[in-house]
């Protein structure tokens, strides 16, 4: 056994990175061979991988393995400069199966490939070579690169966590214009982490400035890091596996093609609510029939109900049922339909025959698909709490 590796201890958050790292190859195995939405699937697994030769990295520093193996020095340094735009393609690409990844994407990876460019001559170093190079940064010797890349690191951590909560926020209207129940096709559980991330990046930037007044040798801006990647690895891998699925309708996102449109690309999610070429008199008279299907029909006791499945309905495009929604009832679909399910239920509270049916088996029967979204949406649109309401017409 070599000397150095007979001394190894770990303190406690070393030990949290390594139980990570382990879990992080675990994740990345298991969502590599998922079947679903593969693109994500495939993006998130990279992300393991690149958290986990980070978490490994900075085991290796705490163990003092420079020595004993010169040559995984330096494997995991420019890894962060992945985490931001692999999280970032992977809402993008979860948020909407169809997508795939096109030559653009790979420009999100030009810093994390010019700094291995610009590391090259100290990655082809031997190992002697290296040993002496790390002790050189410990004394205080750092070169130009490192200079330049840390700062650059912290900036894409910020900024990709930045744009991530903006596409994820944007990615919430979106489905709110296309769906009844998010319970099976939100990423809120990314929001959250992303949130997370964000944080721990603004972290890491207040350290390292306390850093240059410190000198190199504090390392408390790594060990943010390397504490939030551990904590990200654990719950992404708690998390990731529950989301059964993202979307699966042809709609806003994949437009219907219109005969009165003109001829070229389909339209973007950016530029669906721009006027479909319906007439005022036109979109009357879809309002009419679509308040017309809700009230006899009442297709909206469908827990799954789309706005595909209910422009089909009424023989229409969901892009033009979407653009009479926002224009004539200046609602998001979400909020229309369970406005028809909200109001069932308590028109139902009130009735006699009903007194004795739990106030969850009711909104079931209106079309929620679960507890926690039929109160949250009656809230919303009551100003009450459901029991809250029963007791108030019961008085």
């Amino acid at each position: 056994m070599h000397p150095s590796m007979a001394t190894i201890t770990l303190d406690w958050l070393h030990i949290i990175a390594l139980l990570g790292a382990v879990q992080g190859l675990i994740l990345a195995g298991v969502l590599a061979t998922r079947r679903h939405n593969r693109t994500a699937n495939r993006l998130l697994a990279v992300a393991m991988v690149a958290f986990t030769i980070y978490l490994l990295t900075a085991v290796y520093h705490a163990a003092h393995l420079e020595a004993a193996l010169p040559h995984f020095f330096g494997a995991g340094y420019p890894m962060p400069l992945l985490f931001g735009p692999l999280i970032y393609l992977y809402a993008v690409t979860a948020s909407d199966r169809s997508r795939r990844l096109t030559w653009r994407d790979a420009l999100h990876f030009l810093p994390f490939a010019l700094t291995i460019l610009w590391g090259l001559p100290i990655y082809l170093q031997s190992g002697p070579e290296k040993v002496t190079f790390f002790q050189a940064l410990l004394r205080g010797d750092v070169p130009l690169m490192i200079r330049v890349v840390n700062p650059l690191k912290l900036v894409s951590g910020v900024a990709y966590c930045t744009a991530t909560l903006l596409f994820l926020r944007h990615h919430r209207a979106r489905i709110q214009d296309n769906y009844s129940s998010l319970e099976r096709v939100n990423l809120q559980w990314l929001v959250r982490l992303a949130a997370a991330a964000a944080a721990a990046w603004l972290l890491a930037v207040v350290f390292n400035i306390t850093q240059i007044l410190e000198g190199p040798a504090s390392d408390r801006g790594e060990d943010v890091i390397t504490l939030a990647v551990a904590l990200l690895v654990y719950l992404i891998g708690y998390m990731a596996l529950r989301q059964q699925e993202i979307v699966r309708f042809d709609t806003d996102e994949h437009p219907v093609p219109m005969a009165s449109a003109p001829a070229g690309p389909a339209p973007t999610a950016e530029s669906r609510y721009e006027r479909s070429g319906l007439s005022d008199r036109e979109a009357a008279a879809l309002k009419n029939a679509l308040v017309a299907a809700m009230e006899k029909e009442r297709p909206w006791q469908q827990s799954e109900l789309t706005l595909a499945d209910l422009a089909k309905r009424l023989s229409t495009t969901p892009h033009k049922l979407s653009e009479v929604l926002n224009s004539e009832l200046n609602q998001t679909f979400y909020d229309f339909v369970n406005g028809y399910r909200v109001r069932d239920v308590q028109r139902r509270i009130s009735e006699r025959e009903a007194r004795n049916l739990t106030i969850l088996s009711l909104a079931l029967d209106a079309g929620f698909a679960s507890k926690s979204t039929f109160n949250d949406v009656f809230k919303k649109h009551t100003g009450k709490t459901p029991s809250a309401y029963r007791r108030s017409i019961t008085l």
